[in-house]
């Protein structure tokens, strides 16, 4: 094998370690907003929680309030009753009072629904409060983790980077240019391996032409169909 080609194959391999903890870099910020969404939507159910269960306590407070206005006005329509002189008075101000009991009894009967409502409320209220607390323990907890792994891959990835600049330093420049325009357009397989008469990374038949010069290992062959630099050794034969 070429020299140039073993160092082009080790240069290869820290280019692929780079894009591995790079891909994994840019993942983590992904990863931590769908933990924070996570915790975020537990956290939006104990709110709507909160709010159904105000709402539930504001509702029947406002029907105690219309109750003891009712009650004021009853008692103030018995005072009048107390009072007056007329018989038909006497009959308005009882048939007010009774209407007015009706309306009471009806008031009541929904206060009795929004107890009801209220202590269901409550429990709900209580299970969204434990499922947040929860959930946003683990997300915490995952987040902190995160947070240690986003570490480690940025000391990775300083130590690759520095690793792949002294290899790139003892590679041809003009190899080492061309190596990286395939990096860009290629990915990570730059210099494959000849198997069977077709290249390694676009699985092509090669000429046998370029076939026989990648076998020679005098000089650097290139696939002719996507342009990656060939290798080849003799375990490749078959």
């Amino acid at each position: 094998m070429l020299p140039v080609i073993e160092q082009l194959l080790i240069l290869q391999d820290r280019d692929r370690r780079l894009l591995r903890v790079r891909a994994e870099l840019n993942d983590v910020p992904i990863q931590r907003k769908r933990l924070q969404d996570k915790a975020a939507l537990a956290n939006a159910g104990h709110e709507t929680a909160k709010i159904r269960t105000r709402q539930i306590e504001s509702d029947r407070k406002k029907l105690e309030l219309e109750v003891d206005s009712k009650r004021d006005f009853i008692r103030k329509c018995e005072t009048g009753q107390g009072q007056t002189k007329s018989n038909d008075e006497y009959k308005r101000y009882n048939h007010q009072i009774e209407t007015t009991q009706g309306e009471i009894r009806a008031l009541e009967d929904q206060e009795l629904v929004l107890m009801e409502q209220a202590e269901s409320a409550a429990k709900e209220l209580a299970a969204a409060a434990k499922v947040a607390s929860e959930l946003k323990a683990e997300s915490d907890r995952h987040l902190a983790d995160l947070a240690g792994r986003e570490a480690n891959l940025q000391k990775e990835l300083a130590a690759v980077t520095t690793e792949r600049a002294e290899a790139a330093s003892g590679v041809d420049s003009q190899v080492l240019s061309k190596y990286d325009r395939i990096l860009q357009t290629r990915g990570e397989n730059i210099i494959v391996g000849v198997n069977n008469v077709t290249c390694g990374g676009c699985h092509m038949k090669l000429p046998q032409q370029v076939f026989l010069a990648a076998k020679a290992q005098k000089e650097i062959a290139n696939c002719s169909n996507c342009g990656r630099i060939l290798y080849y050794t003799r375990d490749m034969e078959g």
